[in-house]
This record gives structure tokens, sequence and C-alpha cells, in this order.
């Protein structure tokens, strides 16, 4: 048997925790520059509000109920992510755990009875609400695309399945399977459900029963006959051990504003380019190639039938010598910025991406051109251990400029209680 554990409505959960008052009480949370809902209470839900819309469509609405509504604060849920899954690790054998978002993560159950599982879930359930605050559904089934139908049942209805669903019976699976619409399987898109209710194919009960063959004529070969495998009760995805290394790092942000000038462009790139190379050094690699996009702002056009994201353009580059040093990766990084940028443009979007990456312990250098100062490497150590100190880029490079206007809105963050000692919560 397998589980899924999915934190209820996290971020929103995230912001409760520390602001209690805000139990029972309707509560969204933003995408990134404030645009859009990404998460909401039961509450929010009840009064009609709409997943994915953007925010000023729903304004009125939100105000009219008096919601309470924050920008997303990742500081805080990633630091709450890690709490909850630290907790399970505690909780389970050594790999049995395999995180698969910021709030949901699949367990192997395979270590008990059948007869064991639905009390280990309550249990479990319990302890992760006890310890982190964060309350969560528990789906189990025989396998991961089951285990994510057993979720959503257990979500539905929380007072009626107190959040926890085992689909642990032949009978149990075929109810759960005529319940869940097409589109609601893991795995089926938009286009997909849309496909298949052409084929008269409505639950996934009617998918489940289609022979494997016409999964993969119809459903993306073998990908498709996996599915139908999985709600047929077989397993098809086995636990993934961990990533411990990125093969690609990517640092990509909306401006909080129309940008027009170099300047702002270049402290953007500045800084992505900082964030990037932090991430490369933990894992202890050097890139040996970079890209940048610049993403520009469609123009208004009132008769159009559809939205227009704006024209992309991008650059590569490849370094002479591997390195994981953050001016040298900001000096190739701004070049290709440069080469990009066209003076009349206006720019919404930026983004610098870290690739081609080898160990740092083993450099090979170009025979041609100077390798780079062993110095650089210690320096950078420096400079990383002071900033994890004392946070909020104590130490930075010039590049990356001190005002920032371009950065994403947060208007409505919450404090990051979790992981800055100056914005700890106060006890009345």
């Amino acid at each position: 048997m397998q589980a899924i554990v999915d934190c209820n409505s996290f971020y929103c959960s995230c912001e409760r925790l520390f602001q209690p008052q805000l139990q029972h009480r309707p509560v969204i949370v933003l995408s990134n520059n404030d645009g859009c809902i990404v998460s909401r209470t039961d509450e929010a839900k009840q009064l009609g509000i709409s997943m994915a819309v953007p925010y000023f469509q729903a304004k009125d609405l939100i105000e009219k109920n008096g919601v309470t509504t924050f920008s997303s604060n990742y500081h805080l849920y990633g630091d709450l992510s890690w709490r909850v899954m630290e907790t399970m690790r505690q909780l389970l054998p050594p790999g049995h755990v395999e995180v698969y978002s910021v709030d949901e993560a699949f367990i192997d159950l395979s270590h008990l009875p059948s007869e064991n599982i639905e009390s280990f879930c309550l249990d479990l359930k319990n302890k992760i609400e006890k310890w982190t605050g964060i309350s969560v559904s528990i789906g189990a089934a025989p396998n991961k695309v089951l285990s994510k139908v057993a979720n959503r049942l257990a979500k539905k209805n929380k007072l009626k399945t107190n959040c926890i669903v085992v689909l642990d019976t032949t009978k149990k699976i075929q109810a759960a399977l005529q319940q869940t619409p097409v589109e609601d399987i893991w795995g089926i898109g938009f286009s997909y459900s849309e496909k298949l209710k052409i084929y008269g194919i409505n639950t996934a009960y009617t998918l489940s029963i289609k022979d494997l063959s016409w999964g993969k004529r119809f459903l993306g070969g073998v990908v498709g006959m996996r599915l139908i495998r999985e709600l047929k009760g077989f397993k098809s995805h086995a636990m993934q051990a961990p990533r411990t290394e990125k093969k690609m790092i990517a640092t990509t942000r909306m401006f909080g504003r129309n940008v027009t000038d170099w300047q702002e462009i270049e402290e953007a790139l500045a800084t992505y380019t900082t964030r990037a190379a932090e991430k490369l050094r933990r894992q202890h690699s050097a890139a040996t190639g970079v890209a940048v996009f610049l993403l520009k702002k469609a123009p208004i056009q009132l008769d159009a039938a559809y939205y227009s994201r704006g024209r992309q353009v991008s650059g590569y580059t490849q370094l002479d010598n591997p390195t994981q040093s953050t001016p040298d990766l900001i000096k190739a990084v701004v070049a290709v910025g440069k080469s990009l940028y066209e003076t009349d443009e206006v720019y919404k979007k930026a983004g610098v991406i870290l690739s081609g990456f080898v160990p740092d312990s083993a450099l090979q250098t170009n025979l041609f051109v100077a390798p780079i100062d062993t110095k650089k490497k210690k320096l950078m150590h420096v400079i990383d251990n002071m900033n994890a100190a004392y946070r909020n880029d104590v130490l930075k490079f010039g590049t990356s400029g001190t005002q920032k206007n371009w950065k994403m809105r947060s208007e409505k963050r919450s404090k990051r209680f979790t992981t800055r000692w100056e914005e700890l919560c106060l006890v009345k």
C-alpha cells in the first residue's frame, strides 16, 4: 500500500498558524506579484472564490465578505513544509517518504499489515497536526494514482472522512472511481479530459475498464498504459529516491512594474544570478554555461480575442572555465542580457538559468584561458556564511543595486515568523 499526505490549503494554513484569530474565517493567498489566487480556505471556497482567478476580478467579492488576503510568503511556507516532511521522516522507516511538492508527499506503507493502515494514517495525521500545526489529509491505496483518488475524497468531505480515506478492497476502489470525474484523475489534464469525454469516458471507473492497448493508443503511449494499469489496482510507479543534485538551476521573477531602463534590468539579472550561484555552491557544483531570457510586455489590444503573454527573447553563452563564482557568473549573464536588451521595449519578466554542471572539486580548465583564482572560492564561502548568519544580503555585489524598485509586488505579505529573529511572533 502507498499513501499521499496532502496539507489542507497549505499556504492559508501557514498564515493561520501564527494568526489563530483567522480560524474559521475566509482566507486567501495570492501568487507572485499579487496576481492570482493560489490558495483558499474552505470558507473562501464557499463564498464562490475560484482558484487561479486574477485578484482584481475577485476583489469586489473579497472585500464585500471581509476575506483576509495575503501575499505569498515563501520563507514561511518553505520552512513549515520542511517541518511537515521531517515529521514524516521521523515516523516512517528510511526511504519511505517521497516529497512530491511543497505540500504533498507519497509514503510507502508496505511495512504495515493491511488491518493497521487506517489506524496508522490517523496517528500520523494527528502527530503532524500536533507537532507542526498544519492540518493534512491522507489517502491510502494500492498505488499512487489510486491514493490520489482517495485523497481527493478525503478532502471533499472532511467531517465525514476525518480527512482519511483508505481504499483497501476492490469494492471500495470501484466506488471511489465511480465518484471521480475523469478530469480529476492524477495525470489527466484539461486537453485529455475533453478528448476522453468524446469517447464517452466521464469517470475514472469508465477509464479503468479500458484495455491497456487502448491507453497506449489514445493516452500518450506507455504513460497511458501505466495510468490505466494503476486504475485497475496494479502498481506502476515505485517510490523515488530524493534528487540530491540538480542538473539545472533557474531563477526567474516577474517585475513589480513595467521596466524599460537597462540599469534596472541589469540589477535584476545580477540579483537572480546571485541567488542561482548560492544554490550552485550548496550542491558543490560549477556551471559551464549560462542562459538569460527577457519577457517583453505585449501591446494592449482592446479588440483581441485572447490574452497575449508577450514575446520572449533569450540568449546563451558557454563559459571559458567552469565556475561557481558569483562575480564571474554575473559578468557573463549581464553580457548576454545586454545583447538582448532593446531601448524602446517594455519588459515585465527576466530569468537566469545555469547549466552544464560539473563537480567543483575537479574542474577542467581551458588551455587557452587563464584559470580562475582559487581565492574566489574562499571568498564565496565567506560571503555565503555571512549572508546565512545575518540574512537580508548583508554582503552583496554592487551590480545588484540597493533600491530595487523593480522587485515583485508583495504588499500583503505576513511576517517571516520562523526564519527571522526580528519578525518572531509576539505573545501577549
